[in-house]
């Protein structure tokens, strides 16, 4: 049985909100709205998520009501409160500088090692004692997800890993080794739960 873990879609970037506050976008919130009606979807057993309200905002939408959405902490984006809001530009130039050098802050940035290792514990705490017959998503960021991704297929920390621009996507991986089965892909677009999970 597979696991997923999605990021949250594209947001209303907003300089004068804290990032974590911010909210889905009307083309978030529909992305949203569509990956809910797949039939991936229909078979999550089980909904955790990041407690950033544009994550919460995406599980909320993708569980229509069907599943309970548990909120767990160490789940959240990478610590960017030092520097505030970046113009794009000037995140992207950050982002590039966080994944490369993993072991050094950025402009006081969580280093990348360290959320790397906050997202992997989060998941491992979940997924202790749960129930391998029962699909299961983690709903988060692309950030701490790529850091995810990176650890569970035993690969170094890079931005090569990273998912497309925009959010919305998605990875899946086995519950019985943590073996990653599928690269970043929109959610709308995934094939389901029988999807590399033999």
């Amino acid at each position: 049985m597979l696991a997923l873990y999605i990021s949250h879609p594209q947001v209303r970037i907003d300089a004068s909100v804290p990032v974590p506050d911010w909210q889905l976008s009307d083309c978030g919130r529909a992305r949203a709205r569509n990956a809910s009606a797949t039939r991936w979807m229909a078979g999550v057993g089980r909904l955790v998520s990041s407690g950033e309200r544009k994550a919460i905002e995406t599980a909320e939408v993708l569980a229509d009501g069907r599943v309970a959405i548990e909120i767990r902490a160490g789940m959240g984006e990478n610590d960017r409160s030092a520097t505030g809001f970046l113009d794009p530009p000037a995140f992207e130039a950050a982002a590039d500088r966080f994944f490369a050098h993993p072991e050094k802050s950025y402009r006081g940035w969580e280093r990348a090692i360290d959320a790397q290792r906050r997202i992997a514990a989060a998941v491992d705490a979940v997924l202790t004692g749960h129930d391998p017959s029962v699909p299961i998503a983690f709903v988060g960021h692309g950030g701490v997800g790529t850091l995810l991704k990176c650890h569970l297929a035993g690969q170094p920390i890079s931005r090569l890993q990273d998912q497309p621009a925009g959010g919305g996507n998605l990875f899946a991986f086995r519950l019985a080794d943590r073996a990653v089965t599928c690269n970043w892909t929109p959610m709308e677009s995934f094939e389901g739960f029988d999807h590399g999970s033999a």
